[in-house]
C-alpha cells in the first residue's frame, strides 16, 4: 500500500516517541486512535511493514494489535527521521522521580513478620 510520506513520518514519530503503539484491526475504520489525521488502515500497513523487517514485535489481542519497537527498530527510525542518539522512547527512559510511599519496614522494623 502506498502511504503518503508526511503520513508515514507521523506514524514513525509517534511510534518513536512512545516506543509503543496500539492498532485497532479494523481497515474500514476512518481514522486512527491517536493519529485523528492519519487513516487506520495506513497505520496498520505501516505496522505490518516494520514487523516483517523484524523492527516491530506484535502482540495481538482481542482485535487490537499491540506493537513494541526491537532494538532493529530504534536504529533504523533514528536514521528515517535523522534522530542524534541521545534521543531515545519513552519505554527506555529511566524515570528519576521518587516514590514517597511510605514503607512500613523504613524505621528499622524487621520485614519478616510472625508467620
Amino acid at each position: 500500500m502506498i502511504i503518503p510520506k508526511k503520513n508515514r513520518v507521523a506514524i514513525y514519530e509517534a511510534l518513536f516517541r512512545d516506543g509503543c503503539m496500539v492498532c485497532i484491526k479494523d481497515g474500514n475504520k476512518k481514522s486512527h486512535n491517536e493519529l485523528t489525521t492519519i487513516r487506520n488502515l495506513e497505520v496498520m500497513k505501516a505496522m505490518q511493514s516494520l514487523k516483517s523487517r523484524g523492527f516491530v514485535r506484535e502482540n495481538f489481542a482481542w482485535r487490537h494489535g499491540y506493537y513494541y519497537l526491537t532494538n532493529e527498530g530504534i536504529q533504523y527510525l533514528r536514521d528515517f527521521l535523522h534522530l542524534p542518539p541521545e534521543i531515545v522512547p519513552a519505554t527506555l527512559k529511566k524515570t528519576t522521580t521518587k516514590s514517597d510511599a511510605p514503607k512500613p519496614w523504613a524505621k528499622g522494623e524487621n520485614r519478616s513478620g510472625p508467620r
